[in-house]
C-alpha cells in the first residue's frame, strides 16, 4: 500500500544571480530553508519555479541537485508538463528514476489555442503513468485554457493507474473539489488547492486535504491545515485570517516574485532577480510585500540572517 500524501507542499522558487544564471548554491539554501518550514513535501519545476523560463539542461540540472540535496528529507514532486507527449513520459521517466514521489502535469496545450483533445489528454496521462510507475497529480489551472470537466477528471483517476491526485486551482475551486470528491470517491487520493492557498479555508472545508502554495510562509500555512485535519475550525478560520492579508498580496500583486524577494530579505538567496520578460517588482510593492510579512515573521524572512 502506498504513503498517501496531503498537507503542504510548496513550489521550490528557482534562485538566479543578478546577471540570470543559476544560482546552484542559493538552490541549496532554499531547499534547506524550505525543511526547515516543517512543510510535507516539496514541488520542483512548477510554474512558480519559472518552468517556462528554463532551458531543458537547466531542468535536468535542478532536478539532479534538488532530488539529491533533499535525499530522503522529504517527498518530492516534479513538474513535467510539456505539449509533447513523448518528452512529457521522458522527463516523467527521470524524475522516477532520481527519487521523485509523484510527478505533475497540466494537460497538453501551446499557446492560447493549441491544445490537445480529451483523448489526447488522456494518452498523453496514460502514457506518462507507464512510463514513471509513480503517482500523478492532476494540475488544472486557468494558465492552460483547458477545461477539466469533473467527470473527465474522475474518468483520469478511474483508468489511470497512477493517476491518483488533484490540484485544483480554477475558479469556485471549492466547489469542484467537492463534486471531484462526491464522483470520484476512493479514487481521488489526494485532492489539493493551489493559487498559493488563497482560497485555503473553503477548499479545506470542501474537503481538500493538501494544498500546494509558494515558498513565501508555508510554515504559516502548515498550522490552518492541521488545525483544520484535527477538527479544529474555528482555530484554523482564526489563524488564516491573519496570514490572509499576505497571502492576498502575494496572489493578486506579487506572484512569484513576492516569494524570492521576501527570501532575498531573509538571507536565503542572493538576489531576487526574475528571468526576462518579466519585471522586477516595482519598489513600492517590494515595500508593502515586506511591511505585511514582517508582523508575521515567516521563516523565510529570517532564515538566514
Amino acid at each position: 500500500m502506498t504513503e498517501v500524501h496531503r498537507g503542504v507542499w510548496p513550489v521550490v522558487p528557482t534562485p538566479f544571480s543578478d546577471t540570470g544564471a543559476l544560482d546552484l548554491d542559493g538552490q541549496r539554501r532554499v531547499l534547506d530553508c524550505m525543511v526547515d518550514q516543517g512543510v510535507d513535501g516539496l514541488c520542483i519545476l512548477a510554474n512558480y519555479s519559472e518552468q517556462f523560463l528554463l532551458s531543458d539542461a537547466e531542468r535536468q540540472t535542478l532536478a539532479e541537485l534538488s532530488l539529491a540535496h533533499v535525499a530522503e528529507r522529504l517527498p518530492v514532486i516534479v513538474t513535467c508538463s510539456h505539449f509533447s507527449t513523448e518528452i512529457a513520459a521522458q522527463r516523467a521517466r527521470q524524475a522516477a528514476e532520481l527519487g521523485a514521489a509523484m510527478i505533475m502535469l497540466m494537460p497538453p496545450y501551446h499557446g492560447a489555442t493549441l491544445k490537445a483533445t480529451e483523448a489526447g489528454t488522456y494518452e498523453q496521462f496514460a502514457q506518462v503513468s507507464d512510463a514513471a510507475g509513480i503517482p500523478i497529480m492532476v494540475q488544472d489551472a486557468p494558465l492552460s485554457g483547458v477545461v477539466l470537466s469533473v467527470p473527465f477528471l474522475v474518468k483520469l483517476a478511474t483508468e489511470i493507474e497512477q493517476v491518483r491526485y488533484f490540484k485544483i486551482e480554477t475558479a469556485m475551486a471549492a466547489d469542484k473539489l467537492r463534486s471531484l470528491i462526491a464522483a470520484g470517491g476512493a479514487a481521488i487520493e489526494g485532492p489539493f488547492d493551489g493559487e498559493e492557498a488563497i482560497t485555503l479555508m473553503a477548499d479545506l472545508n470542501a474537503g481538500a486535504t493538501g494544498t500546494m502554495p509558494s515558498a513565501l510562509l508555508p510554515d504559516l500555512i502548515k498550522p490552518v491545515v492541521d488545525q483544520h485535519s484535527q477538527g479544529d475550525i474555528a482555530e484554523a478560520a482564526g489563524q488564516y485570517a491573519r496570514i490572509l492579508p499576505l497571502i492576498n498580496f502575494e496572489n493578486r500583486q506579487c506572484g512569484l516574485r513576492a516569494c524570492k524577494t521576501v527570501m532575498m530579505e531573509g538571507g536565503v538567496i542572493q538576489s531576487d532577480h526574475v528571468r526576462h520578460p518579466m519585471p522586477p517588482l516595482p519598489p513600492e510593492t517590494r515595500s508593502q510585500l515586506l511591511e505585511l510579512a514582517r508582523p508575521l515573521d515567516p521563516i523565510a524572512l529570517r532564515w538566514g540572517r
